[in-house]
């Protein structure tokens, strides 16, 4: 299984970025996905999570400006980010937790892309 994300980039304050991430590879079924980010010098910290059924849950930090989504069809979450802060900036990291044959789940984590808010 491996998780691809592209979408991040250099953006002034105020402005919006889409985060995209495709899951592929052999599995049953995708349970939850989500987003992580971690600023420099920080740990990692969850950004938003959507569930199978598309129950979301947000940061407080990120509530009423990003939005999480999924594509079941196309194995794919996306992020879309609004109103940007320069707090906001990190490697954000796309999760999937993806259950495989004989009914174990496992999780799994793409490779990460930069997004820098600054003017």
């Amino acid at each position: 299984v491996q998780l691809q994300a592209s979408g991040g980039g250099l953006v002034q304050p105020g402005g919006s970025l889409r985060l995209s991430c495709v899951v592929s590879g052999s599995f049953v079924s995708i349970n939850d996905m989500g987003w992580y980010r971690q600023a420099p010098g920080k740990p990692r910290e969850l950004v938003a999570v959507i569930t199978s059924g598309g129950t979301t849950n947000y940061a407080d930090s990120v509530k009423g400006r990003f939005t999480i989504s999924r594509d079941n069809a196309k194995n794919t979450v996306y992020l879309q980010m609004n109103s940007l802060k320069p707090e906001d900036t990190g490697v954000y990291f796309c999760n999937a937790n993806v259950r495989q044959r004989l009914g174990r789940n496992f999780d799994y984590w793409g490779q990460g892309t930069l997004v820098t808010v600054s003017s």
